[in-house]
């Protein structure tokens, strides 16, 4: 068993220490070289708008931080309400907690169209810094 594994050890050395030429295939070279050449004559990639995206990037994160302020002040309205009636905290729970969708159709409509004000100023908004105008 040793002297079989001599042997594949003695062969793969063999192998390994021939010192062949490895020759290309004949385009190789020229087609490397002019992948290169495409490569350094390409312009350099846009970068990115960082200045025009700003803008909503500040709105954005306006809008998170009211939306997670009034979030704290009615988590911490409906703590105070459920410390001076904890018994009736559990029936009361499901009302509770959306109180503004309780304020009846007038409340839903003013909410849908202000939702809609907003969707059709950012798309008209996104147009005008998307279009050709220096």
């Amino acid at each position: 068993m040793k002297r079989l594994m001599q042997h594949y050890a003695d062969e793969i050395d063999g192998i390994l220490s021939r010192q062949d030429e490895i020759l290309p295939s004949s385009g190789f070279a020229v087609s490397v070289m002019n992948a290169v050449r495409q490569e350094a004559a390409a312009p350099p990639p846009i970068p990115f708008p960082w200045l025009r995206a700003l803008p909503g990037l500040v709105v954005a994160a306006l809008t998170l931080i009211v939306v997670l302020v009034a979030a704290m002040v009615e988590i911490a309205q409906l703590a105070r309400a459920s410390a001076s009636a904890p018994s009736q905290f559990s029936l009361a729970l499901p009302s509770a907690l959306l109180p503004a969708l309780n304020r009846g159709v007038e409340s839903a409509a003013l909410w849908a169209v202000l939702a809609l004000l907003v969707s059709w100023m950012s798309v008209k908004f996104s147009m005008f810094l998307a279009s050709d105008r220096p």
